[in-house]
C-alpha cells in the first residue's frame, strides 16, 4: 500500500510519526510532503522519516498564506500523481484535499482544532471521513466521525511513549529539578488573526514572578525571545520535548497543544489564549488537569494567580498522575483504530 501524508507544523509530525513507523514497519511506502515550521523537518529527521520539502515557511499574513495556499495545491498535487498513494491521510490540510480530489484517492482526516475553518470548510467538501475528537464543539456534517479520544494520544499513550530521565540528563537537562515549563506561540497561525499574546516586558515579568516562588522557569516559545528572556530559552532538541514536559511540575501555555500535551501525561496545565476548544474543556472540567483563561484582557493575571497556587500544593505531581490514570482508562488508543481506517479506506477507494 502507498500512502501519502503532509507535515505543516512540527505538532503534525509529533502526531503522526508513530503511524508513519507502524506503516513502514509492515512494508507500506509512504511519502511526507512537509512545509517547515519550528522545526518540523528537524523532528522528521530525528524520527528517521524520509520528507519532500514543499516550503520554507507558512507565510506571515493573509496574501503570503493564500500565494502559498495556491502553490502548495499545485506542488501538492503533482507529487500525488507521481506517487499514486492508495490513501492520503493527516490533518485537515486543504491542500491535501485538493490532491486527493484530483487524483480521486481517499483522504482520511483527523482533526482537533475547531478554529480551522478555512482548511476544515475545504476538508467537508473534498475529503473523505474526517476524525475528530468526541468534545469537538463543531458538526462537520455526515463526514464527520467523533472518536472518543485526543490527538495527543498518537503519541503520548503509554503504548508508544515512556519519559526517558535519563535521555534528559545525557543532553544536560536535570529533570529533577522543579520547574515551570512557558510556552509563548507567534500569534502568525491562520486563527490567530487579530489576537495577541504579552508584550516583551509582560512575558519577562511572568517568568521572573513564576521563578520567585522557588521553581526553574524554561521558555519554550515559536518567535524570537527578547534579550532578557534568553537565559530561561529551552535549549533542549525537539525530540526531546515531550520527555521535558513529562517530568515538569507545572505547564503555562499560549498554546493549546502544549496545554493538552501536559494534561494526558498528567501534568496540571494553564492554557490562557482566547481559542476555545472542545478537548481543553473536557481536560478542565472533567479530568482537572487544565485550567482555561480564554476571556478578558487580565487573563494572564488569574492564570497566573492559579499557577502559584497549584505551586503551593506539596502533593501537585502525585494528584497529577493519579487524574492521568482516570484520563487513559476512559479514552480510545487512537493509534489502532486510525490504522484501521486507514486500511479499510485504502481499499473502499473514493467513496469508503
Amino acid at each position: 500500500m502507498k500512502v501519502m501524508f503532509s507535515v505543516n507544523h512540527p505538532a503534525w509530525a509529533h502526531q503522526f510519526h508513530p503511524i508513519v513507523e507502524r506503516l513502514r514497519a509492515r512494508g507500506d511506502e509512504v511519502m511526507t510532503l512537509v512545509v517547515e515550521k519550528d522545526g518540523a523537518t528537524e523532528l522528521l529527521r530525528s524520527y528517521g522519516i524520509p520528507y519532500v520539502l514543499c516550503a520554507n515557511g507558512t507565510g506571515s499574513n493573509v496574501l503570503q498564506k493564500g500565494w502559498l495556499f495556491l502553490r502548495l495545491c499545485v506542488r501538492y498535487t503533482r507529487h500525488a500523481l507521481r506517487f499514486r498513494p492508495d490513501v492520503l491521510i493527516g490533518r485537515a490540510s486543504p491542500m491535501m484535499a485538493v490532491a486527493a480530489w484530483v487524483c480521486r484517492k481517499p483522504h482520511l482526516v483527523y482533526e482537533d482544532t475547531e478554529v480551522s475553518r478555512f482548511s476544515l470548510r475545504i476538508c467537508k467538501h473534498l475529503s473523505t471521513k474526517i476524525l475528530t475528537p468526541r468534545t469537538f464543539l463543531s458538526d462537520l456534517g455526515l463526514k464527520q466521525e467523533r472518536v472518543d479520544t485526543y490527538k495527543e494520544l498518537f503519541y503520548l499513550h503509554p503504548s508508544v511513549f515512556t519519559p526517558d530521565r535519563q535521555a534528559l540528563i545525557s543532553a544536560g537537562f536535570n529533570p529533577d529539578e522543579p520547574y515551570v515549563l512557558v510556552r509563548f506561540v507567534a500569534w502568525n497561525a491562520s486563527h490567530d488573526v487579530g489576537k495577541h499574546g504579552l508584550s516583551d516586558a509582560g512575558q519577562l515579568s511572568l517568568v521572573e514572578r513564576l521563578q520567585a516562588a522557588g521553581v526553574r522557569v524554561w521558555v519554550s516559545s515559536e518567535k524570537p525571545l527578547p534579550p532578557a528572556l534568553e537565559p530561561y530559552r529551552l535549549r533542549t532538541p525537539f525530540a526531546l520535548a515531550h520527555h521535558v514536559l513529562a517530568f515538569a511540575k507545572l505547564v503555562y501555555s499560549e498554546g493549546a497543544t502544549m496545554a493538552s500535551e501536559a494534561a494526558v501525561l498528567g501534568v496540571h496545565a494553564l492554557y490562557v489564549n482566547v481559542i476555545q476548544s472542545g478537548s481543553t474543556r473536557e481536560q478542565s472540567e472533567r479530568y482537572h488537569l487544565l485550567y482555561n483563561f480564554n476571556d478578558g484582557e487580565d487573563r494572564y493575571e488569574h492564570a497566573l494567580t492559579q499557577a502559584l497556587a497549584l505551586l503551593n500544593d506539596p502533593n501537585l505531581i502525585q494528584e497529577g498522575q493519579a487524574k492521568r490514570a482516570r484520563l487513559l482508562a476512559e479514552k480510545t488508543d487512537i493509534n489502532d483504530y486510525f490504522i484501521t481506517e486507514t486500511d479499510r479506506l485504502a481499499k473502499a477507494g473514493r467513496n469508503g
